[in-house]
Order: C-alpha cells, then structure tokens, then sequence
C-alpha cells in the first residue's frame, strides 16, 4: 500500500504508521535531528546543492513514500548543514495533477514534524496574476486561497500532530515574512509580497479563471504549496513561503504559456533566490 493510496476511515490508522515508518527510516540515517525544513519547487533544486555535509536519500528508497515525476523535481531528501542551520530539503514535490491525494502530497511534511522541524521554507514557481508583477520577481507568500477544493485534513484527527480544527489566520509566520523582507532590503533586492492561489492544474488557467482570481484577491498562481501549508500550520510548524514568478498568467501577455519558460526564468533568477534564502536562514 502506497501513501498515494491512503484514504480515510480504519485505513487511516496504516497512515500515521507509515509516517512512524518513515521517520525511523530517515532518522536512523542522519546523525542531528533537523530544525528547519524546505520544499523546493520547480527548477529551485540548486539550493540543495549548497547543503554542506550532504546525506541524500532517493525519495524511492523512503518507505511508503511518493514518487516525483515532474521535470525540474529531482526526487530526493538532502539533509545536512546550511547557513549553520541543520536543514532537511525536498529536493522536488508532489502534486495532485499527478494522481496523489492530498494526504500523500502532504505525507513528506508529516514525516519531518515526526523528524522534529520547528521551521519551514516552502517554494514555488507562480504564474503572475497581479500585473505589476514581471517574470523573475520573487513573491514573500502573505496568504493563500485553497481553490485546489480539496482539503488534507479530511478523515480522522491525529492528535498527536495537532488539532482537529487548526487556526489559518496567521498561516504564513509574520515573523518570518518580516525577516525575509529585512534581508531583502540589506541585498538590495526588490521583493513582492501577496496572495498565492492554488490549484490543482496540470492545465494553465483560462485568462477567465484568472480575471477571477484577480477580482477575489489572488497575486500569483500556482499547483502546489496549499496542502503543505495546511499540514505544517496544523502541526505547529512556522512557515515562510516564496514564490519565483516565472511567467505572467493567461491573458496577461499575448503568448502561449508553457513549463519550458517556467524552468527558463527560474534558472535566470535562482542566483538571487538563493541568496535570498540563505540570508534568511541563519534568522529563523
């Protein structure tokens, strides 16, 4: 049985299991418990490559974990040392337009609240709904809306991760994003800040849809980065999302949209992404 698999009801209880399973796995390669872990969305993975004393586990080796299958994603947990921060990073996520439910997107973050991450940076590539925004500019996530119309939470509560209905009203740590402005500002570097709409894709948005989006208060948009968010805040972890704006949304500009351009304008500006993480870690 695969997490891809896990529902709800008695099954649910072969769900935490699994998670128990992997910890164990993951913590009997490791020699310091983590403190913050990172997501890495697409074309981001260079971060990865920074980790000083790197211990790299295939995402396929971990039991009952998912499999990544999207270009840009590398599939694999480094953990180690960065900026002195003991990190664990998701080198490549999981995403519902591949067939996973939201509990085995989710399932990594589960583990590493098992592991005992108190932090955690997740990342993204976004499609530029506010059109003050231009390709390349990074986007300190202030908030989401969870148009994915699925939630990871659904089915029995663990208690022991936290409780059943968890507050959303501060799900991107205000501490967090003011320390990431304070080190944009001592780089010198332009940083947006603004509302991340999530959906379930594999498709790009009607520029319809994104007229809509627009209109209830969406920046940028993704396929990603929700459900993760919700597991994380549920458990008590501090987040800090980042959104690479690698392409302007539907109907913005008179062009086709495609992931080559995603993968091109995150590869120009990972440099300054990078730099901006790392600025930001020694703080959190």
């Amino acid at each position: 049985m695969s997490a891809a698999e896990h529902g709800t009801g008695h099954a649910q209880h072969d769900f935490f299991h699994m998670i128990n399973e992997a910890a164990d796995f993951i913590k009997a390669r490791i020699v310091e418990i983590p403190q913050i872990g990172m997501i890495l969305g697409s074309g981001l993975g260079m971060l990865a490559k920074r980790i000083e004393s790197p211990i790299v586990i295939p995402y396929a080796e971990i039991p009952h974990f998912p499999r990544s299958t999207v270009e840009g994603h590398a599939g694999e947990l480094v953990i180690g040392t960065l900026e002195g921060r003991r990190v664990i990073a998701m080198n490549g996520r999981f995403h519902i337009y591949e067939g996973y439910t939201p509990q085995a997107i989710t399932f990594p973050v589960r583990v590493m609240k098992r592991l005992g991450i108190e932090s955690l940076v997740v990342t993204n590539a976004a499609g530029g709904i506010n059109t003050s925004y231009s390709p390349g500019d990074l986007m300190i996530i202030s908030d989401h809306l969870n148009m994915q119309f699925r939630h990871p939470l659904i089915g029995p509560n663990d208690d022991s991760f936290g409780v059943r209905f968890p507050d959303m009203s501060a799900a991107y740590s205000p501490r967090l994003r003011a320390i990431a402005k304070q080190v944009a500002a001592a780089q010198s570097l332009g940083i947006q800040e603004g509302v991340y709409v999530g959906l379930t894709g594999p498709s790009y948005e009607t520029p319809a849809e994104i007229r809509m989006f627009r209109t209830l208060g969406a920046d940028a948009v993704g396929m990603s980065t929700v459900a993760e968010v919700l597991i994380a805040r549920h458990a008590g972890i501090e987040v800090l999302g980042i959104s690479c704006i690698s392409n302007m949304a539907a109907g913005i500009l008179p062009q086709p949209l495609s992931h080559l351009e995603v993968m091109e304008t995150t590869e120009r500006v990972k440099d300054s992404f990078a730099k901006l993480v790392l600025g930001i870690l020694p703080h959190m």
